[in-house]
């Protein structure tokens, strides 16, 4: 499998990044561990995982993924696996994070309490990518980037990354790394797929300009692009199926990912991968991988089944003319996930 750099830093990732975040949800251990066993048998280095997995987010199972990820790192060289983790963002907001009672934030204190629980429950002395898994913006950046900075002088974390950031987050944080000489931010993790182009607006020109690399999750828009819930019943189980049902925050998602425009741009989508004999799957993965500011594309899998259609787009190069037919669908239906 090919490799890219991440960022300015010393790590060479391979372009397929393995998610994890249903392990311990929808996707027991004995299937987390097959699959995990088949992304490293396919050469994949590269493995994203955080303190508040598995999805969707409950009490009951938080941390439960790092400790199914841990107990397979045990199974392979350490040298040889590259792990990114995330501490959870701010519980004030949009959303109240079922760890430390809600009250997370990315001051000093939360972010060691996060980086302490993650290393123990994954069995290693250091994190290779230590991410902030959405922005604080009313924690002065200065704290979160020193924070960061003594866990990498500790040996804790080798870079840091950020997820879900905006524009400005990215800048004010590369600016503070600078003018106070603290660690940067290699990477950012971000939604972004053929359903939701956002990213390439403003994003993708600071990563360019700035040397940042895209991690981007959900490259099949959830599962919407696999053409699944295209057909006359919605497939039962599916995640936007039960997010349906199981409150107002995964309702919220569900119309987000799963709408008229999403489904009509899906399924000119899925007409074009045929015409030139892949599945949607193939041709959304491969989109991803084809964009000059990722370093590596997280998939995620439930079944070894799930991901060995992803990894069918390895060595995949889409055409500048299935691109073209791409570009046309997204210009026609503009924004579809809003």
């Amino acid at each position: 499998m090919k490799k890219r750099r991440l960022g300015k830093s010393g790590m060479v990732v391979s372009e397929i990044c393995m998610g994890t975040m249903t392990f311990g949800s929808s996707c027991n251990e004995d299937e987390a561990f097959r699959i995990l066993d088949k992304a490293y048998d396919s050469g994949i280095d590269f493995y994203d995982t955080a303190e508040i997995y598995p999805v969707p987010p409950q009490k009951s199972w938080v941390h439960r993924t790092e400790e199914i990820f841990g107990k397979w790192i045990k199974t392979k060289p350490r040298d040889g696996i590259i792990i990114a983790s995330k501490v959870a963002g701010p519980g004030h907001g949009w959303f109240s994070p079922p760890l430390r009672e809600g009250k997370t934030a990315l001051d000093k204190y939360h972010i060691r309490r996060a980086i302490e629980g993650s290393l123990q429950r994954l069995g290693v002395e250091t994190i290779d990518l230590y991410q902030t898994h959405w922005p604080d913006h009313d924690v002065a950046y200065d704290e979160t980037m020193e924070a960061l900075t003594e866990l990498k002088e500790e040996g804790k974390i080798r870079y840091a990354g950020c997820s879900n950031e905006t524009s400005f987050g990215l800048m004010k944080s590369l600016w503070t790394s600078d003018k106070y000489n603290l660690i940067r931010y290699d990477s950012i993790q971000n939604n972004f797929s053929i359903l939701n182009r956002r990213f390439e607006d403003e994003l993708a020109q600071v990563c360019r300009k700035e040397g940042v690399s895209l991690l981007p999750y959900s490259p099949l828009a959830g599962g919407v692009l696999t053409g699944k819930y295209n057909g006359p019943t919605k497939p039962e189980g599916a995640r936007f199926v039960r997010y349906m049902v199981e409150g107002e925050r995964q309702k919220r998602m569900s119309n987000r990912f799963l709408n008229e425009q999403t489904l009509a741009s899906t399924k000119e989508l899925m007409e074009i991968a045929n015409r030139y004999g892949m599945s949607s799957t193939v041709m959304s993965v491969a989109w991803s991988k084809q964009h000059d500011f990722v370093a590596s594309t997280i998939i995620g899998a439930n079944t070894v089944e799930q991901l060995e259609e992803s990894l069918k787009a390895t060595d995949v190069i889409l055409s500048e003319e299935i691109l073209s037919e791409i570009n046309a669908v997204s210009k026609k239906i503009q924004y579809p996930m809003g």
